[in-house]
């Protein structure tokens, strides 16, 4: 029979606060690690030692290294799809124009890598060999959020509503034109501050580079020119 103390211990309240916020932790520190060091480079010790835990967390909170890897990256499309989910699925299909329609999508994810630009560098490492971790990326998440934003596209595509570079392009190449010119910039970003001496972090250059693509994806807009 269990104790009353052992009972209590486990039902503790700030007990489960603080394994939640650390397993919260862990998860955060974990997609920082594998962004920057790869799969095989960051090992648990590494992660554990960042997040100021306890080795031994690990195991206990994830069970294994590909484990914490899985949940470290559904954590962070469930992010994705929190703020683009809504916006790709609308995208707003009672507007007259392309800038009504794809323009909040655009800066909705410019803002999002901007803020977790540890995404597109565990996404640049991830695609680049083909593997069960990358497999299981593109079927679990990517290739949904690929269907739902060729499918928005290609609307407005048809409709004749992009500007006439790019009304002609295949869906797919347009897709990926669209994911490296979002991306490149914050994936880049201790290049682009050693090049030109600006941060890509900073507010105002998230903005512009906001700015930059939805001229060239949507054109100009009489309502951005006359702000």
């Amino acid at each position: 029979m269990r104790s009353p103390l052992a009972t209590a211990v486990t039902r503790n309240p700030a007990r489960s606060d603080d394994d939640a916020s650390t397993r919260e932790r862990m998860l955060d520190v974990a997609l920082g690690a594998f962004a920057e060091l790869g799969y095989d480079g960051a090992s648990t010790r590494t992660i554990a030692g960042r997040a100021g835990v306890n080795q031994g967390l690990i195991p206990y909170h994830f069970g294994s290294k590909e484990a914490l890897w899985r949940e470290a990256v559904d954590r962070v499309f469930a992010e994705l799809r929190h703020e683009f989910g809504p916006l790709l699925a609308e995208a707003d299909p009672a507007a007259n124009t392309t800038a009504d329609r794809i323009e909040p999508l655009i800066r909705s994810l410019v803002r999002f890598v901007a803020r977790r630009p540890e995404f597109a560098r565990l996404m640049s490492d991830e695609g680049k060999r083909d593997g069960p971790r990358m497999r299981w990326i593109v079927d679990r998440h990517v290739r949904p959020l690929y269907q739902a934003t060729q499918t928005a596209l290609d609307r407005v595509r048809q409709e004749g509503l992009l500007p006439g570079a790019v009304t002609g392009l295949d869906p797919l190449h347009l897709y990926y034109i669209l994911v490296g010119a979002v991306t490149q910039l914050f994936h880049q970003a201790p290049e682009c501050r050693r090049l030109t001496g600006r941060d890509p972090a900073d507010e105002a250059m998230v903005e512009a580079h906001a700015d930059a693509l939805v001229a060239l994806f949507v054109g100009p807009s009489p309502r951005r020119e006359a702000k």
